[in-house]
C-alpha cells in the first residue's frame, strides 16, 4: 500500500508556510487525538500520519527532498528515523508545544489513556535524557579500515528496583495538587503595563501531571541511577579530526520511564610518525642522499598496510612527487581511496671528509655539473613550490 500524499494528509498546498502547516498539524491532532477517539484503531493511525507529515514538511531540509523525489527521497521510511512507527510518547515528545492547551499543556487530553506510555491512567509529559559527548582516538590504520570500539560511560541508567519508575512496589500515582495533572502551572502578576501571565513547568511534579504515593528509596522517585555501561560502537572508515558521529539513545536514560538521550561521538585523530593526512591522500617525505638521487636506488616507503618498495630512477629531481595509488585513504561517504604521495627531498651533509671535498670539487668540474637546470626542469621546480 503506497503512502498519502504528506501534504494531502495535512490539507495544506505545497506552498504552505511553517505557521500554516502548524495550523492544520494542530487541528489534525485534535480531530484524532487518542483520547477524544478511544479504541478507535484508525483515529490512531491517522493521528501518526498527520504527525509524520507534519515532522517531515516543518523541516526544511527533508521538505526539500520530499518536494524534489517523494516519498523515495525519504529512504523509504517516511520521515521518522524508525519507519514511521514511532510511540505517541515520541510524538508528543517531539509536538507537544504544538498542541498547547488543548492537550492539558503537553500532548495530554484528559489523561491519554490506553496508547502505549500510559500508567494507572495518568497524565503526563515524555521526559527526554540528556546527550552526553565523548572523544574517541583514531589511528591512521583504524580511520582506513574501519573500527569497532568499545567504550565505558558514566551515565544514568534505568533504576533496576523499580524498573525505572520512580515508584515503590504497590505505590500508586495521584494527580498533582500543585498544576491539578496540567504538567505547568499559570502565574498572573499585575505590572504598569496590565496583567502578565506567565506558564512554566510544574515545580512539584516537574512537569508529570502526577505524584507518586511511595517513592523508591534507591532512587529517589527519579526512576534514574547514576551507573557505567560498555557501549560497542562501529565507526566506518575514513572518518577524520572533528567529525561527530551519532549514536541514537545511548545517551542519559530519561528520568520515570522516559526517552533516552543519544551518545555522540567526537572523533579525534592520531598523529602518524611518518605519515601525513591530507584529506583521502597521505603524504610522506623521502629523504635521499646526493649519490642515490643521481645514481637510482630503491627506497622502502611505509603505507598504512606495511613498507613498500619503490625504485628511484637516476637522475631524479628534487620536490618531484611519486605516486602511489589507491594508498591513501577511503573516503568517509565511499567514494573510492585516496593516494600516497611521496616527496623526494634531497639531504645535504653540513661536513665533509679532505677525500669527500676533493670527489665533489672533481665532479663540479665536470661537464654534467655545469649545465644547471633546463627550462622545463626550473618550470617543473616552480610548480612543486606552488603545491606545497
Amino acid at each position: 500500500m503506497s503512502k498519502r500524499d504528506y501534504y494531502e494528509i495535512l490539507e495544506v498546498g505545497k506552498n504552505a508556510t511553517h505557521e500554516e502547516l502548524k495550523k492544520a498539524y494542530r487541528k489534525k491532532a485534535i480531530q484524532f487525538h487518542p483520547d477524544k477517539n478511544p479504541g478507535n484503531k484508525e483515529a490512531e493511525e491517522k493521528f501518526k500520519e498527520a504527525a509524520e507529515a507534519y515532522e517531515v514538511l516543518s523541516n526544511p531540509e527533508k521538505r526539500q527532498r520530499y518536494d524534489q523525489f517523494g516519498h523515495a527521497g525519504m529512504g523509504g521510511s517516511g520521515g521518522f528515523s524508525g519507519g514511521g512507527n514511532m510511540s505517541m510518547d515520541d510524538i508528543f515528545s517531539m509536538f507537544g508545544d504544538v498542541f498547547g492547551d488543548a492537550f492539558g499543556g503537553f500532548g495530554s487530553f484528559g489523561g491519554f489513556s490506553g496508547f502505549g506510555g500510559s500508567r494507572g491512567g495518568r497524565s503526563r509529559r515524555v521526559n527526554r535524557g540528556s546527550d552526553l559527548r565523548v572523544k574517541v582516538k583514531l589511528t591512521l590504520k583504524e580511520i582506513a579500515s574501519g573500527v569497532e570500539k568499545k567504550i565505558k560511560v558514566k551515565k544514568y541508567v534505568a533504576c533496576t528496583h523499580c524498573s525505572g519508575t520512580g515508584a515503590k512496589d504497590g505505590s500508586s500515582f495521584t494527580t498533582c495538587n500543585t498544576c491539578r495533572g496540567s504538567g505547568h502551572v499559570t502565574r498572573v502578576a499585575n505590572t504598569l503595563l496590565g496583567q502578565m501571565q506567565t506558564t512554566s513547568t510544574c515545580p512539584t511534579c516537574q512537569g508529570d501531571g502526577q505524584s507518586i504515593t511511595d517513592k523508591c528509596t534507591y532512587c529517589g522517585g527519579e526512576g534514574v541511577l547514576r551507573d557505567e555501561e560498555v557501549i560497542s560502537i562501529r565507526i566506518p572508515a575514513g572518518v577524520g579530526e572533528g567529525m561527530q558521529l551519532n549514536v541514537s539513545g545511548k545517551g542519559n536514560t530519561g528520568r520515570r520511564g522516559g526517552v533516552n538521550g543519544d551518545l555522540l561521538i567526537l572523533i579525534e585523530e592520531e598523529e602518524h610518525p611518518e605519515l601525513i593526512r591530507d584529506n583521502t591522500n597521505l603524504i610522506y617525505n623521502l629523504y635521499l642522499s646526493f649519490p642515490q638521487i643521481t645514481l637510482g636506488t630503491t627506497a622502502e616507503i611505509p603505507t598504512i598496510e606495511g613498507k613498500v618498495k619503490v625504485k628511484i630512477d637516476a637522475g631524479t629531481q628534487p620536490e618531484k612527487i611519486l605516486r602511489l595509488r589507491g594508498k591513501g585513504l577511503p573516503d568517509v561517504n565511499g567514494y573510492g581511496k585516496g593516494d600516497l604521495l611521496v616527496k623526494v627531498h634531497v639531504w645535504i651533509p653540513q661536513k665533509l671528509t679532505p677525500e669527500e671535498r676533493k670527489t665533489l670539487e672533481k665532479l663540479q668540474e665536470s661537464s654534467s655539473f655545469q649545465s644547471g637546470p633546463s627550462d622545463s626542469e626550473k618550470s617543473f621546480f616552480e610548480k612543486m613550490r606552488d603545491i606545497f
